[in-house]
């Protein structure tokens, strides 16, 4: 055996004696516990006075429940995340809007929304080029309360073609001359989806990464 085979040898033996042993789980705790206490019941017993059978079958039953819903619980909970990452999949390929205040100008036009917190009488949106010029605005009337989606056909507010490219919107909502709290949306594509820790996101395009609870419309 060569040298460095011994080396080789000797630091893998090291290591695993460094190795700690595994956590128990709070589950595992309980477990051994409970035995503790019925091993321990069991030796102390009176002789006279032996513990009874069915009092030692209800206690193990009892144990055998709680350990049955513990997996019950680790398995309807893996059953949800598959069921919801299999849910995001069919998202891949549709439009969502998400929060964000960019506009993409297309050949097609540029697709918007925005979300309200109550039903409001007039919303202005108001697109603005890459130096905060104000391209044009659009005008909506009596829009309930949730989000909503528009479209913006590229021309400025002058009749000429806007360049295509990224722009920036704002909005501006109101009910009787109050103001209605309001946001602008961005409209992205659903590029893949991923298993986070909490469940599955969404790779909107070159927007980020969503939760599905961030997604306010599919289109």
């Amino acid at each position: 055996m060569s040298v460095s085979t011994d080396n080789t040898v000797s630091s893998v033996l090291s290591g695993l004696a460094r190795t700690e042993p595994a956590k128990t789980t709070a589950m595992q705790d309980e477990q051994n516990r409970f035995l503790l206490l019925l091993t321990t019941q069991l030796r102390n017993q009176d002789p006279m006075n032996p513990l009874e059978n069915a009092d030692l079958t209800m206690q193990l039953a009892q144990m055998s429940t709680v350990d049955g819903i513990e997996r019950l619980n680790k398995m309807v909970q893996s059953l949800m995340e598959s069921r919801e990452l299999s849910d995001s999949t069919a998202l891949i390929g549709h439009g969502v809007l998400v929060d964000g205040k960019g506009l993409g100008l297309t050949e097609a036009g540029a697709i918007g929304g925005f979300e309200l917190n109550g039903f409001a009488d007039k919303v202005t949106v108001t697109i603005h080029d890459s130096s905060g010029q104000v391209v044009t605005t659009l005008e909506f009337d009596n829009v309930e309360a949730g989000s909503h989606n528009y479209v913006w056909d590229g021309l400025a507010a002058d009749g000429s073609e806007a360049a295509q490219g990224m722009y920036t919107v704002s909005v501006a909502a109101s009910q009787n001359g109050s103001l209605v709290v309001s946001k602008p949306l961005q409209f992205g594509p659903v590029t893949s989806v991923i298993r986070g820790p909490y469940g599955a996101d969404l790779q909107v395009g070159g927007l980020g990464i969503f939760k599905i609870d961030d997604v306010k419309q599919i289109l």
